[in-house]
This record gives C-alpha cells, structure tokens and sequence, in this order.
C-alpha cells in the first residue's frame, strides 16, 4: 500500500533515503541531491509518498502542466522485487488524479543503470544540466489518456 509519509516516518524516510543513495557517492563523487533534501518540509508539504512499511518512496512535485518526480527511492533490502515500476506507475495515476498530462524527472548522469530503467519506461532524455556541479539528465513521459 502507498500512503502519504507522516511526520513520524521522517527518521525512516531519511534512513532509506541515505540506504538507496549512499552507493552512488562513489560512482558520482558527490552526494547526491535527495541525500540533503528536507525531508520535514517535503513530508509537511505532502509531497512524500511511502510503501508501508516505508521500503520505498516517492517525492511528487505538482509543477504547470507536469508532475515531477523529485525521488524515487527503494531500500536495497527491498530492491529487485517491482516497488520503483510500483511507485512510478503511482506517479502516473497522481498526475492523472491531478489533470496533468507529463511526468518529469532528473538523475545524475553518471546513474546509468537509473537512466536506462527510466527509457525503459518511456521517459525521454530532453536536456542536460549542471546543478550545484552535478550533472544531471532531465526525462519527460507524456501520459496518454486514461
């Protein structure tokens, strides 16, 4: 079941967020975004989505038009079993709830594996940045009707 995260799963939700991300400090050489995000403020905001129990997690942004997916987050104990295509099909049902039309997101570009998932979905490469000397690749999947 995906539920909206309460304030008591902060402590959870941050600790599966350093588990999912931690790995890629070594492929990246930095620490990547969602590890400093803020967490209380995301959850306070209702934009924090988890598995109970909180094994994954997915931080939904309503923006003009389109639904980014700020993080999507698996605990590797949890990994392999179908909660990230579970969470990003979540997204998909939001962003309809919500009227929008396109999901977005970023990765490092240095998250390979990340990005070829991604494709693997349907979502499209459609720029490239540098934020706070981190290379990112922005993706779009524009949703057909329900």
């Amino acid at each position: 079941m995906i539920r909206p995260a309460v304030v008591a799963d902060r402590t959870a939700v941050e600790d599966l967020v350093h588990a999912a991300y931690a790995p890629w400090i070594e492929v990246t050489g930095v620490q990547p975004l969602p590890m400093v995000a803020d967490y209380a403020e995301l959850i306070g905001a209702g934009q924090v989505w988890v598995f109970d129990p909180v094994e994954g997690l997915i931080v939904l942004v309503p923006e003009d038009g389109v639904l980014l997916i700020e993080n999507v987050a698996v605990s590797p104990a949890a990994q392999g079993r179908g909660l990230g295509r579970c969470l990003l099909a979540f997204a998909e049902d939001q962003a309809r709830a919500l009227g929008l039309s396109t999901l977005r997101l970023y990765t490092n570009e240095k998250m390979t594996s990340n990005i070829a998932f991604y494709e693997r979905l349907g979502y499209v490469a459609t720029e490239r940045e540098n934020i706070n000397g981190r290379h990112a690749v922005h993706m779009r999947k524009p949703l057909p009707p329900a």
